[in-house]
């Protein structure tokens, strides 16, 4: 068993800037890919992803504004997020596959490939 666990959600005003953490409990498997996903009113989706091999992915949502990165022992994953928009107001959720990340936009990920989720963090962004 795997668990994440994020942190550094909260209310930042249009333009602001949030940095998320989700911390990893251990690594059972050499091969991985961890995603940042969020949760609307309507939809979840991932925006962000970076695997084992250091491969980043970004939706079209968080290019330019979003940064994926992770801790040198790669127990602790973070999103640097820019230039925030009340349209990113959304709970936060990192999660993780066993598999290497998908060589295309987070956005098509199929959430099914992603076991381990966290559950959550909150994040408010006001006009």
């Amino acid at each position: 068993q795997v668990d994440l666990l994020e942190s550094g959600g909260g209310s930042v005003h249009a333009g602001g800037s949030l940095r998320l953490s989700c911390e990893v409990s251990e690594h059972l498997y050499n091969r991985y890919c961890m995603a940042w996903y969020r949760q609307g009113p309507y939809t979840r989706e991932a925006i962000a992803a970076i695997d084992s091999d250091g491969r980043v992915r970004y939706a079209d949502s968080a290019k330019g504004r979003f940064t994926i990165s992770r801790s040198d022992d790669q127990n602790t994953f973070y999103l640097q997020m820019d230039s925030l928009k009340p349209e990113d107001t959304a709970t936060y959720f990192c999660a993780r596959a066993k598999l290497l990340c998908a060589d295309y936009s987070p956005a098509y990920y199929r959430e099914f490939e992603f076991i381990y989720w966290g559950r959550g963090t909150q994040v408010n962004v006001t006009s």
